[in-house]
């Protein structure tokens, strides 16, 4: 028989791609009835970003303000979780982190230290230059996590019959013959 699970993780990165991820997880989480742990990774590309914007916190000795990109990420996953709070108060609990780092090995700290039992992410489909060098973070997080990784990706369109096959396989259309 398969393990009841009782605690679930999902890392958002704030994207539709992983809203798709929550969406799954909301219903997973009530459905099991198991408590919903929704996480974001803030990293230095944050601190980038708020730095870019207001230089006058930059600091000379080169230290990044975590604790302004912790609070604004915090302020923005509460943003992105506002559309979904009717799937989340189905959840038996659910509650949300922001952790400031790598973004696959503070995952897997985190699915870690919380001791869940799932982590659920939806990856994006297009690779870049650096997929290609490091791995997606789902690759990452699935090699790095103490527990089953499960990737919830966008169903690709059907292609239609082309060649031959195609025109073996299809059926014969009616002759419209003209008198």
């Amino acid at each position: 028989p398969m393990k009841q699970l009782e605690k679930i993780l999902i890392p958002t990165d704030l994207s539709e791609h992983s809203r798709r991820a929550m969406v799954y997880g909301c219903w997973l989480a009530t459905e099991q009835k198991a408590s919903l742990v929704m996480l974001h990774v803030a990293n230095e590309f944050h601190a980038w970003e708020f730095c870019s914007d207001d230089l006058s916190f930059v600091q000379l000795d080169g230290k990044w303000p975590v604790d302004r990109v912790l609070a604004e990420a915090s302020l923005d996953l509460s943003r992105f979780l506002e559309a979904s709070m009717a799937s989340l108060k189905k959840c038996a609990t659910a509650s949300k982190r922001v952790v400031f780092g790598p973004v696959a090995q503070q995952i897997a700290a985190v699915a870690e230290e919380e001791k869940t039992d799932l982590v659920i992410m939806s990856p994006r489909r297009h690779a870049r230059l650096r997929h290609w060098f490091f791995g997606s973070v789902t690759e990452q997080v699935t090699r790095l996590s103490p527990c089953p990784v499960l990737s919830i990706t966008e169903p690709l369109p059907s292609k239609p019959w082309r060649g031959k096959f195609g025109e073996i396989l299809k059926w014969p259309r009616a002759r419209t013959d003209s008198i």
